[in-house]
């Protein structure tokens, strides 16, 4: 069997310090993640503007009659500049974790849909605003709208932060002094 093997030394302190940066980084990789996570909550923000899912794909739209009663500009959008389900999408970071989603109680049910039955009764009983009754169902189906995921937008963004970051802070001695 044939081998080689190659030995080298780094007679460079410029050179073993950017070697030393770039282990930390795999040590301590959060500040790289909060950079991801802060653009991948950017891009999850915009699907909302662009009613669209990771993969590009229109959400379906709000159908009669309760797209008459909806106070927002868009699908799965409040009124006010991102509010409501828009609005709280945040990330954490955690380790070497990064999480991006939203602690709305109804956030899941827009992500994957639901069918809503009534806890009481046999009946849904809907009503405006002012109390008065609008009509009722047994039951009403709410349509997966995904906006949390990872499409090709993101994963550029992933790419292009993870870049841009070693680029900036992979230099020799940027990460070594605390």
């Amino acid at each position: 069997m044939a081998t080689l093997s190659i030995t080298g030394r780094l007679e460079s302190a410029d050179v073993q310090a950017g070697f030393r940066a770039w282990q930390r980084l795999g040590r301590e990789p959060q500040p790289l993640l909060r950079a991801i996570g802060a653009g991948l909550v950017s891009n999850t923000q915009d699907r909302f503007d662009a009613g669209r899912d990771p993969q590009g794909k229109a959400w379906e739209e709000v159908k009669e009659p309760w797209a008459s009663l909806k106070k927002g500009p868009g699908v799965l959008r409040e009124a006010g500049m991102r509010g409501g389900l828009q609005g709280s999408i945040t990330m954490d970071v955690s380790g070497d974790e990064l999480m991006v989603g939203s602690n709305k109680i109804y956030a899941g049910v827009h992500q994957f849909g639901a069918i809503i039955r009534p806890k009481n009764g046999t009946w849904l009983v809907f009503r405006t605003s002012d109390g008065n009754v609008y009509g009722g169902a047994r039951q009403v189906r709410i349509p997966a709208r995904p906006y949390l995921g990872i499409g090709p937008e993101d994963e550029d963004t992933v790419l292009d932060v993870t870049e841009v970051f070693f680029l900036r802070f992979g230099r020799p001695g940027a990460l070594i002094a605390r």
